[in-house]
């Protein structure tokens, strides 16, 4: 019974998140959005290697993770206190369930020492060529022609741009770009995004993951595009957007995150909804939305628990 949920919460988490890449609601209040897509990652995720633990256990009759200690210690004793031999459909179940939720655990943790190595080399370069300057205080400057905008998230935040994108832009626009960096910075969209680049990583073959990607990097990028345009003109900062793209901006370096780090596509997205802006989202949506991935999330780990 508990394998079936888990198997059943796992599809309906696939099927919702295909249905989901299509949605454009999510463009009226991407925050909510955001939350709604961690739930379904962190559902899937524990579903699905959740349904092949549930199958292959289904015999100590104690759920998922007390199953998994029985047979620890079964296994250490030689199989004396299991419920039945373990025949070759659940042990290869068990198998797949564990290489699966190890590769996944293995491949976030890989993906955020890379991140934060990353980071660091990159805080270390710019200590030697990045100067202040009383134009832009608190922002880091390179002395580089390209136009180039992004912040190094984390404990020791710091925004970055360049000498190119400082005569690109007018004052304002200025403002509206180290606006939308601060906003990535305070909201740790860096957090946000990880979950999500590890698991292309670990499914790199997957069309699906990689639309999933591009989508919530899309959202993390009008989430700070919203943040922004509390403190500036909203069409400031899509001017600053076309003009980071007509004139070729610089890649932002791994582990930052960019003013246009979107495709074109994806920018003239967000600088439309700038430019004309749709009808938020209703607060009871928004608020039922926000329910109901709290509810998601937490179903999987609870039918962890839940004994066969």
């Amino acid at each position: 019974m508990t394998a079936a949920a888990l198997a059943t919460l796992a599809v309906v988490c696939a099927v919702g998140a295909w249905r989901f890449t299509r949605a454009r609601w999510t463009y009226r209040a991407p925050h909510v959005a955001i939350v709604l897509w961690q739930a379904l990652g962190v559902t899937w995720g524990l579903a699905g290697t959740g349904a092949l633990l549930a199958y292959a256990l289904e015999p100590y009759n104690l759920g998922v993770l007390h199953g998994l200690h029985a047979f620890a210690v079964s296994a250490v004793d030689g199989g004396y206190g299991a419920p039945e031999p373990y025949d070759l459909s659940r042990l290869l179940a068990l198998i797949i369930g564990l290489t699966a939720l190890s590769v996944l655990v293995m491949v976030l943790l890989t993906a955020g020492v890379q991140t934060l190595r990353a980071r660091h080399r990159h805080r270390t370069l710019l200590a030697l060529i990045a100067r202040d300057d009383p134009v832009v205080p608190g922002v880091r400057v390179l002395d580089h022609p390209g136009a180039a905008a992004y912040c190094l998230p984390g404990l020791r935040s710091q925004v970055v741009v360049s000498e190119g994108t400082l005569k690109l832009l007018s004052s304002d626009e200025l403002t509206a770009v180290l606006a939308h960096e601060a906003a990535h910075v305070r909201e740790r969209h860096d957090l946000v995004l990880l979950p999500f680049a590890a698991l292309r990583r670990a499914l790199p073959w997957s069309r699906l993951v990689g639309d999933i990607q591009a989508e919530v990097g899309l959202l993390v990028e009008m989430a700070a595009d919203d943040v922004a345009r509390r403190y500036c003109s909203p069409r400031r900062l899509a001017t600053a957007l076309l003009r980071f793209g007509t004139a070729g901006a610089v890649p932002a370096p791994h582990g930052a995150l960019g003013a246009t780090a979107s495709s074109s596509a994806a920018v003239m997205a967000r600088v439309e909804r700038l430019v004309t802006p749709g009808p938020s989202l209703p607060r009871r949506i928004r608020y039922a939305i926000v329910a109901f991935s709290i509810t998601l999330t937490s179903s999987a780990p609870l039918l962890w628990l839940v004994p066969h």
